[in-house]
């Protein structure tokens, strides 16, 4: 695996670490999450209006 790949691969797991935890605080506070965040998370921005607490 090249230096480039080891690289790539910790800056996801930074990118999708920071992205739950930005989620997290978010909907801790009673806020909807940021769109950005939920897709590093796999999550579809559109869901989140279908579940039944509001933000």
């Amino acid at each position: 695996m090249s230096n480039r790949k080891i690289f790539s691969a910790i800056g996801d797991f930074f990118t999708v670490f920071g992205s739950a935890v930005a989620a997290s605080r978010a909907v801790e506070a009673g806020r909807k999450p940021r769109a950005n965040d939920l897709r590093n998370l796999g999550v579809e921005p559109a869901a989140i209006d279908r579940i039944g607490r509001r933000f």
